[in-house]
């Protein structure tokens, strides 16, 4: 199944190209502010998808082209993303360090934006803001210290997510933490509906040029490591997203350009890039330096 928020907060579920509105069947208020109804439904998903599926074929089927898709969880509990977790993007950046003995960072949910979301660049002049492409995991259980083989029964779901970057050696959380900084969408695939989420691949353009491609089989540190170290440090809930890491290929953007995902099972996603005027601190003030060279 695949379940989206669309048109300020409504919950629907997407049918090839139109989607179901179920709002009021899951007692959802999408005035609600701040808005948890998403997280509400992956917390009691279990009790009401028999009611769901059997509204289904009476409900009428907007075409996705008449509604407006928003990022599916606006107010996760957490985001967990996971560094240099493909060795060919350790190389190219020259990390020594991999998400294996690293561990993870967060991101601020105010970086979350959806699939009709431009990505807002920051001005800071003679820096790079670069693309991440990442698979998003959706935890479905309030858990801790979940163990390896038990992973499956934590994740919810999937969805695809663009990891923004501004280049350079500050903290990292800093560079990654701006506004729009986080697109998620353009809905959650849930689990049963990716047969292996350890060999899905996953493709990257901005404009017409493929900079990345990957299969998560390549994953340094795997799904059910990841989550089982994240529950490890701390309480996994409903609607927190993990961030998997990108592969090689990161690249530039500038404004006017198009940055589109594809993630086998799971969806597509494409949000154009806009220069905005705010997002000068400080911290940049100075170039970088020495500049960032990647390995070939």
């Amino acid at each position: 199944m695949r379940l989206a928020r669309f048109d300020g907060g409504r919950l629907g579920v997407v049918i090839g190209d139109e989607i179901a509105d179920i709002t009021a069947l899951t007692g959802a208020n999408p005035a609600q502010w701040p808005d948890m109804n998403m997280i509400r439904l992956i917390r009691d998903f279990d009790r009401l998808r028999g009611a769901i599926e059997a509204a289904l074929p009476g409900l009428a089927g907007i075409p996705l082209a008449q509604v407006r898709l928003e990022t599916p969880v606006p107010w996760p509990n957490k985001i967990i993303a996971y560094p240099v977790n493909y060795h060919a993007h350790g190389r190219e950046m020259q990390a020594q360090y991999r998400a294996t003995n690293q561990g993870f960072f967060l991101k601020p949910g105010s970086a979350l934006s959806g699939p009709a979301d431009p990505v807002v660049l920051p001005a800071v002049p003679g820096r790079e803001v670069h693309h991440e492409s990442e698979l998003a995991i959706i935890i479905g259980k309030t858990c801790r210290s979940v163990a390896r083989e038990d992973w499956k029964d934590v994740v919810f779901g999937y969805a695809c997510l663009l990891d923004m970057v501004v280049r350079g050696r500050e903290e990292r959380v800093f560079r990654k933490a701006y506004d729009t900084f986080c697109p998620v969408g353009p809905w959650i695939t849930t689990a049963d509906a990716v047969n292996d989420p350890a060999t899905l691949d996953m493709k990257l353009w901005v404009n017409d040029d493929l900079r990345q491609k990957a299969n998560t089989r390549d994953l340094v540190l795997d799904i059910p490591g990841m989550v089982a170290t994240a529950s490890a440090v701390m309480t996994l809930q409903p609607g927190d997203i993990i961030a998997t890491g990108t592969p090689e290929g990161v690249g530039p953007v500038v404004d006017g350009d198009r940055i589109r995902i594809v993630i086998d099972q799971v969806g597509e996603m494409a949000v154009n890039v806009v220069q905005g005027k705010e997002g000068m601190t400080e911290v940049f003030a100075q170039p970088y330096v020495p500049p960032i060279i990647k390995q070939a």
